[in-house]
């Protein structure tokens, strides 16, 4: 790799906000505020900052299945998503892939095929593209892929997901107000209620490609398993923990379910409908990640709580792009605008948080000996930012030269 000096831009740092040099080499940064070194890049009017770290990031979905039944050849999505999180400022994502009981999108088989494909192609992407195990905890038929995919080249994330239990729960239970799905007092709805179980899975039945018939007995069966759930979820969770593999709470809606998924090991509360696991989290010292759409948008679109909010009140430790990639610069923005923290402390939330949240020390500050992951900005006053370039360990993933520059 050659030598090369940013310069001109006005570069955020860890504590500061300077117009300075940062030279790279080597694919680190090898010296902030020194004399111009190799090839010079010119920052001038724009911000320099570091790249983005995607924790949690679905959009995937929509080049593997761009209409509902209709696949495109795996190759073809995940060299298109790989792009697409290089314009965004993305050097780091965890693509968000579930492994459910489900056959079609979100089976284990499909899981295994995109997975497969992102270790082949890693030689031709721009970025890196690295996986959240989004675990169905009912989903046994994802064990043996499960051992598989923590010894992955590039180290995964496993997130701890119980979407049917969700579903599950009784006809008079809110969503935010069920208990923890492995309490004894979980109140489960009556299998009998066609009605009721056809409004709470019609969308999971269209994403399966299965019929109602069909997929009624499917969740009937998998329901059955519920009595084992709870230990192979530990033994699970201890396989991840001898590898040294993040994991993740989803939708947690109590403190007992953080607490819980503290103990086995999962430090991070991904997406906490309620301050109840908030509040836990913060106590045990836990990560705490929302999603970068509900800051956009002002608030969660389920009735969840406000990511903003929760940034403002210093409960949030990373965005995540959650479904859209562009909502993460977006919602930096977006917090700008209303002044939710100063700018360094709302751009730690897309670089820095998520960094520490999936323990890559190497990576999410501008700062020496750190991977070059960078991104150089437009951001004129009153305006929505755009990403100018990426560049992944001090390679340039992407650039853009708009027609006014």
């Amino acid at each position: 790799m050659t030598t090369q000096t940013f310069t001109g831009a006005t570069v955020y740092l860890p504590g500061e906000i300077a117009e300075t040099s940062v030279t790279v080499s080597e694919g680190r940064i090898a010296e902030i505020g020194g004399p111009t070194q190799g090839d010079t890049i010119d920052g001038r009017g724009l911000i320099l900052a570091p790249a983005l770290i995607d924790v949690h990031g679905d959009a995937f979905e929509r080049q593997v299945m761009p209409r509902p039944g209709v696949f495109f050849p795996i190759e073809t999505a995940v060299l298109e998503t790989d792009r697409q999180l290089a314009a965004n400022g993305i050097a780091t994502t965890y693509h968000s892939i579930t492994l459910s009981y489900e056959p079609g999108l979100r089976s284990v088989e499909r899981a295994r095929v995109m997975m497969q494909a992102i270790q082949d192609l890693a030689p031709r992407l721009t970025v890196e593209n690295r996986i959240q195990l989004r675990w169905e905890t009912f989903a046994f038929e994802a064990l043996d892929l499960l051992d598989w995919a923590m010894d992955a080249p590039l180290k995964p994330s496993l997130a701890f997901n119980d979407h049917l239990s969700m579903a599950m729960r009784s006809a008079d239970t809110v969503m935010q107000d069920r208990l923890f799905e492995h309490n004894p007092g979980f109140a489960a709805m009556d299998l009998a209620d066609a009605a009721l179980f056809e409004k709470r899975y019609r969308k999971h039945t269209e994403r399966s490609g299965l019929d109602y018939d069909d997929h009624k007995a499917l969740v009937h069966k998998v329901w059955d398993r519920r009595p084992e759930v709870l230990e192979t979820l530990k033994r699970v969770a201890g396989k991840a923990r001898q590898r040294g593999i993040p994991m993740l709470s989803h939708d947690d809606t109590q403190a007992e379910t953080r607490r819980f998924y503290h103990e086995i090991g999962a430090t991070t509360s991904e997406f906490p409908m309620t301050m109840g696991p908030v509040e836990q989290a913060r106590k045990a010292g836990d990560m705490i990640i929302f999603g970068s759409p509900n800051a956009v948008r002002g608030g969660s679109h389920i009735g969840s709580l406000g990511a903003a909010d929760m940034v403002e009140a210093g409960l949030c430790d990373a965005l995540a792009s959650d479904y859209y990639y562009p909502a993460m610069l977006a919602a930096v923005d977006r917090l700008d605008r209303e002044r939710r923290a100063d700018r360094l402390a709302l751009w730690s939330q897309v670089s820095s948080g998520p960094a520490k949240a999936m323990r890559l020390t190497d990576r999410g500050d501008i700062a020496v000996g750190k991977r070059a992951d960078l991104v150089l900005v437009d951001w004129p006053d009153g305006h929505a930012p755009a990403v100018r370039a990426t560049y992944s360990a001090g390679r340039c993933a992407y650039a853009a030269l708009p027609s006014a520059a």
